[in-house]
């Protein structure tokens, strides 16, 4: 008898207002909106907050309003501008760094009139360089002759890990528990609330939020087939000394304040390039070196079973834009890491409630590779659905109907 009251004790204590499955990206901002609005919270991560098995290690993630992508998200982007200076205010933290951002590309690729209507339909200052004046301004790039130049001046980065570590950190201050290196195995509507059991224990709650990167297919069955997990590979290298300008250093003319962060386009590849000026590692950390990448869904893989290794198609992909478009750059291959993109079937997010749960779960997924610039409002988002069934702010192009037509 005495075992099954400590049972039910246990079992009691364990009840929660909402319970957020993965605190990385979209998590720790959700957990830091619930608690911020008074709920009891709990939040379950597999892995440390943060780490590098998923989406979001890598010290920088672009952050652009001029959305190429889609320009329904550009409202979105300034309610995540309007967040990331709140956490930042609170914190007394910075996590946005306005570098700017240029862009290359053919004039009619549709990237770069993706990236000039969002910026005429929302009036964001989008600056057009012709060729002399880049070459002057971006000595660092080789820019072919038939490449518009674009420049979108309060772009630039957000420091991801710290940004996660903030939320997790403000979460707790009101309120939120937040459980590292538990793994969910089982999740179940039961009665009037929901059952979820991990590797430690068995909890109970009013509502469900679901925000596991790469492991949204495994942990929701209704997008098992939806969601497509891509390895990626992100390089840091050493700039070579005869990258820089006459009178500076060896990384001085790719340093934060001297270097832009940049995306690149052409007609021979599929997605983009991407890179970001050198940071200062006693200010942000490892790895150092001149950060850049490919942005495009790669070789499909299991997030529990990823090739962390450097493959020749990886190299081969990097020395592509270094020798074209950064030719005499790269002396050495300082770091690399693998990241993780949880593709949807049209590459923009879902996040909705999931249908046949009476509007008990919440889900938050498919970012495609350019989510991270809106976790600070996703929070938001998720917080509004899990706690009043709906939000205000415009996500119905990101809703579960799109596949279910």
């Amino acid at each position: 008898m005495n075992s099954a009251v400590v049972q039910t004790t246990n079992f009691m204590s364990a009840f929660f207002d909402v319970i957020v499955i993965g605190v990385g990206s979209m998590g720790s901002s959700t957990c830091y909106h619930l608690s911020n609005r008074g709920f009891k919270v709990l939040g379950l991560e597999q892995f440390d907050i943060s780490h590098e098995f998923g989406a979001h290690a890598g010290q920088s993630r672009i952050i652009r309003r001029a959305y190429f992508e889609n320009s329904d998200y550009v409202p979105l982007l300034t309610k995540a501008y309007e967040n990331w200076k709140a956490l930042e205010t609170e914190t007394a933290t910075q996590v946005y760094f306005q570098t700017g951002l240029v862009y290359f590309g053919p004039a009619e690729h549709l990237l770069m009139k993706g990236v000039k209507q969002s910026a005429s339909l929302y009036n964001i200052p989008l600056e057009h360089i012709d060729n002399e004046s880049a070459a002057k301004r971006f000595p660092q790039f080789k820019i072919p002759g038939d490449f518009e130049i674009l420049f979108e001046p309060e772009a630039g980065f957000i420091t991801p890990e710290n940004a996660i570590r903030l939320y997790a950190k403000q979460a707790r201050k009101k309120g939120a528990e937040i459980h590292t290196r538990e793994k969910v195995s089982e999740w179940r509507k039961e009665g009037d609330g929901v059952v979820v059991t991990t590797d430690k224990n068995i909890y109970r709650c009013n509502k469900l939020i679901i925000t596991a990167g790469a492991w949204a297919g495994k942990i929701i069955p209704f997008l098992s087939e939806k969601i497509k997990v891509t390895r990626q590979f992100v390089a840091w290298i050493q700039p070579h000394s005869s990258a820089s300008a006459p009178g500076m250093q060896q990384w001085d003319h790719f340093a934060l304040g001297e270097f832009p962060c940049w995306l690149m386009t052409d007609n021979f590849t599929q997605g983009c390039y991407y890179g970001f000026p050198i940071l200062p590692e006693s200010e942000f950390g490892e790895p150092a070196g001149l950060k850049l990448a490919h942005h495009y869904p790669a070789m499909t893989t299991d997030p529990d079973h990823v090739n962390r290794l450097m493959m020749a198609c990886d190299e081969e992909d990097l020395k592509y834009v270094l020798d074209k478009y950064l030719p005499g750059c790269f002396e050495s291959l300082l770091s690399y890491k693998i990241c993780l993109y949880a593709n949807s079937p049209d590459e923009d997010f879902i996040v909705d409630l999931l249908p046949g749960h009476e509007d008990r779960v919440a889900i938050a997924c498919g970012f495609s590779g350019h989510g991270f610039k809106f976790a600070s409002m996703i929070g938001e988002i998720l917080a509004d659905l899990a706690t009043r069934g709906k939000t205000d702010l415009p996500i119905e192009f990101l809703g579960l109907k799109r596949f279910l037509a």
